[in-house]
């Protein structure tokens, strides 16, 4: 099969000013070959043809791969569309992409800002940064509070919505202030995708999320990516995935590839759902902490509006004790009892259980799927209804 275009900076034009949905079925796809299909399969290849000078995209498997460079592309198509040079490099997942970031960018003596609401894993990586000399700077993701310790930075680490607990941050007001202060900015897009918000045209430096969740959204991919428009650190974070390796199977890019096709359908169709379902939760007294950044009241509400196109399908709340939770989780019949989250099959856990969040007890973490609304929103309040006893 002829992959000799998948190399090219470019694919096929997409009509200006498509909508988001023609854009992600058309997203990353070569120019079209007679007989060939329109998306190519896996190319599974530790070596290629390599006579003379080692010139051109494909040398050596760990380097560079023609599936990796069309999923590159089509995820630098959502993240940033119709602009150039912006680069996209995908990893093995999404903590190798978050890794790539911090550990390219920073040495010994710099200091960087993180959320100390975020994912769980970023307490591992504080440790192994301060291990290489570097001081980490933590706060809360709400009411912009990172603005507080910026000064001096070298990077500033944004999470919006955080994870678990859904606050959100000002992405232009935090980009704009970093600056400033001379800081690079990285935003942890995972949560809403590009779908839902665009960080590199809020002022980002970096978009990096885990591909794992809703950008693939089946629950059975790993993967991970970072998009950024500076050459130079980019440069940096291409060369930390060359000395450590953390690439993608040809497999998993592939089928990444494919899933992204249906992104608009999953998102628009979970958001909706998640909305629903938030404020059927709303109506329930044994509920606390409800958040939900699409809910008019949530706190995050005026703030996400400005800077998301849609609000996720993450929901969070707290149920009266870690016993009741468990009842509820138990009492589920549409919904699996898993972490992750932004799969077409609706999951939800109870988020302490890993002992990395600052959560109570009953808080609940519910990702929504692509079920029918009314037979998820059933499900949930029956379930609520059952644990009572």
């Amino acid at each position: 099969m002829n992959h000799s275009t998948t190399g090219a900076s470019h694919g096929p034009t997409q009509p200006e000013g498509a909508g988001e949905g023609t854009r992600a079925v058309r997203a990353g796809l070569p120019e079209p070959v007679k007989h060939e299909p329109t998306l190519p399969g896996p190319v599974f290849a530790a070596h290629f043809h390599l006579p003379g000078d080692p010139t051109g995209p494909y040398t050596y498997g760990r380097d560079e791969n023609p599936t990796w460079t069309l999923l590159e592309r089509a995820i630098g198509e959502l993240e940033a569309p119709g602009q150039d040079g912006v680069e996209t490099l995908v990893f093995a997942s999404g903590m190798a992409a978050i890794s790539s970031v911090l550990f390219s960018q920073l040495r010994t003596g710099d200091a960087v800002v993180l959320p100390n609401d975020g994912y769980q894993a970023l307490p591992l990586v504080r440790t192994q940064l301060e291990a290489y000399g570097i001081e980490v700077r933590t706060a809360p993701t709400g009411g912009d509070a990172q603005l507080e310790v910026l000064d001096g930075a070298k990077l500033l680490w944004i999470e919006t919505p955080s994870n678990p607990g859904l606050d959100v941050c000002d992405v232009r007001r935090l980009a704009e202030a970093a600056h400033a202060r001379g800081a690079l900015v990285a935003v942890d897009n995972t949560l809403a995708t590009p779908l839902g918000q665009r960080p590199l045209e809020l002022g980002a430096d970096f978009a990096v999320a885990s591909g794992t969740k809703q950008l693939t959204g089946h629950g059975d991919v790993l993967l991970g990516y970072v998009s950024g428009r500076d050459a130079e650190a980019m440069a940096a974070v291409r060369r930390w995935r060359k000395i450590v390796g953390a690439i993608p199977g040809p497999m998993e890019a592939w089928l990444a590839h494919r899933s992204i096709a249906t992104l608009q359908l999953r998102v628009d169709r979970q958001s909706a759902t998640a909305l629903a379902l938030a404020q059927a939760l709303r109506e329930r007294p044994e509920v606390t902490g409800l958040r939900y950044p699409g809910l008019p009241d949530d706190p995050s509400h005026k703030v996400a509006s400005q800077q998301m196109r849609r609000y996720g399908c993450v929901v969070s709340f707290t149920l009266p004790t870690r016993a009741r939770a468990d009842r509820f989780l138990d009492a589920l019949r549409l919904v699996d009892d898993a972490t992750s989250f932004g799969g077409v099959r609706s999951t939800a856990e109870r988020r302490g259980r890993w002992g990395g969040d600052a959560v109570p007890e009953g808080f609940i973490r519910f990702s929504v799927g692509a079920e029918d609304p009314e037979d998820l929103v059933a499900d949930v309040l029956r379930a609520l209804a059952e644990s009572a006893v």
